[in-house]
């Protein structure tokens, strides 16, 4: 590869043999991130979970349940240190395709109020707040409400 050369990002299935990658990122950017096992049962449960990687850097991850006609995003993590990249919209994008090749009409997804920048991925995609799951997240204050949010599948980022 020459000096000029772009760093190469790719998406792919996440597999038992990220997880190691996965849960150092899980465990630096979220208070309370989910367990190693709870991403071993969404694998063995055939969720949709795909990793993105810059180069050979694992630099985030995405699961996505998919049944009859819906999309539901569970979790969506670029590492912190690669924020603010365009990764998340990417990523977000490919789950997006993956839901609606496989016959999903709708995709929904939680957001915590407390993650502004989330939120905005999240309209310039096209979702718009549906409502309120009261009490949903843990946090260092208890617990915080999660924003339903929710779009159409099919549909392009506005902005």
């Amino acid at each position: 590869m020459s000096a000029n050369s772009q760093a190469v990002v790719h998406a792919s299935v996440m597999r038992i043999t990220d997880l190691r990658d996965v849960m150092s990122i899980e465990n630096r950017n979220y208070d309370f991130p989910w367990s190693e096992g709870i991403f071993r049962d969404c694998i063995k449960a055939g969720y949709t979970m795909q990793v993105l990687r810059l180069d050979l850097v694992l630099v985030g991850y995405g699961v996505m349940q998919v049944a009859a006609d819906e999309a539901h995003i569970l979790n969506l993590c670029i590492d912190k240190d690669f924020n603010r990249r365009g990764y998340a919209r990417a990523l977000l994008e490919k789950l997006l395709g993956m839901a609606e090749r496989a016959g999903a009409h709708m995709a929904f997804l939680e957001a915590r109020p407390s993650t502004p920048r989330a939120i905005t991925l999240y309209e310039r995609a096209g979702f718009n707040e549906v409502g309120v799951r009261r009490n949903y997240y843990e946090s260092a204050d208890g617990r915080e409400d999660a924003i339903v949010m929710a779009r159409t599948i099919g549909d392009v980022f506005t902005h």
